[in-house]
């Protein structure tokens, strides 16, 4: 029997990346899983993929009609909601004296309003049915402390900490757990763009600062959206009952707090 039989999760960004790999792990742990992501045609080949149960649902995070029709879709298809993951988020860099409010508005309508008002709607569900919940969502080392090029990034991971510690306190009331986990530097298709942006700032030919910052992990890579697992998996399972408002670092040994 796996660690969230007979529970529902739903996942936002879930179609590629980490949010697939956490669905594709929950589904193996007994869940029944809605990959919920922007990209449906995608998100529904993922959840195919998967099978055990797995289902998509379109969802944008930055508009709150639709983030209250996922919730209620994921309610009336799998009869409740367990476990919500706020996984969906965006990044961009810049120099301060380049940054633009339209990178800022859009970090922060995805990465901290679309994670707050993703997690409100999933706690008034889970207030609803009276049975407590689970809600995790995904910061960041860049949440920690600032960087040269990353202001806005780093802002928005650190806003999603604090909602974290706010939200947990505020909600464990109902018995819902609130909890966040803070990646380092994860490999995958998104550091294409991520190392692109580096060697325009840092001039650095292709490729040279994913090796850097993959050389510069004390455990001696990069981390992979598998890496994340094990903690995602605990924060939604009854073994983490007695936390609450926390943001646990899962870097290969990047931060220590």
């Amino acid at each position: 029997m796996g660690r969230l039989e007979n529970k529902t999760a739903m996942i936002t960004g879930a179609a590629r990346g980490i949010g697939r790999t956490f669905a594709e792990a929950y589904a193996k742990e007994g869940a029944r899983v809605a990959l919920c992501d922007i990209d449906l045609e995608r998100a529904e080949a993922s959840a195919e993929a998967i099978g055990h149960g797995a289902f998509a649902v379109q969802m944008d995070v930055t508009d709150q009609a639709s983030i209250d029709a996922a919730v209620a879709s994921v309610v009336a298809t799998a009869g409740g909601l367990d476990i919500l993951i706020n996984n969906a988020a965006v990044f961009d860099l810049a120099p301060i004296v380049e940054i633009t409010r339209e990178s800022y508005d859009r970090l922060f309508a995805i990465n901290v309003a679309g994670t707050l008002f993703t997690l409100q709607a999933a706690a008034k569900a889970m207030i609803a049915q009276g049975r407590g919940g689970r809600i995790i969502n995904m910061a960041s080392q860049a949440g920690r402390r600032g960087e040269p090029l990353v202001a806005v990034y780093c802002a928005t991971k650190a806003a999603v900490i604090s909602l974290t510690q706010s939200a947990g306190l505020n909600l464990i009331e109902h018995g819902i757990h609130v909890n966040a986990i803070a990646p380092g530097v994860v490999d995958g298709e998104h550091w294409d763009g991520v190392d692109a942006l580096f060697a325009k700032y840092e001039n650095r030919p292709r490729g040279e600062k994913k090796r850097l910052v993959g050389e510069a992990v004390p455990y001696g890579r990069m981390g992979t959206a598998e890496d994340l697992v094990g903690m995602a998996v605990f924060l939604a399972s009854d073994e983490s009952e007695y936390i609450v408002a926390q943001t646990y670092n899962v870097d290969g040994g990047n931060w220590m707090s």
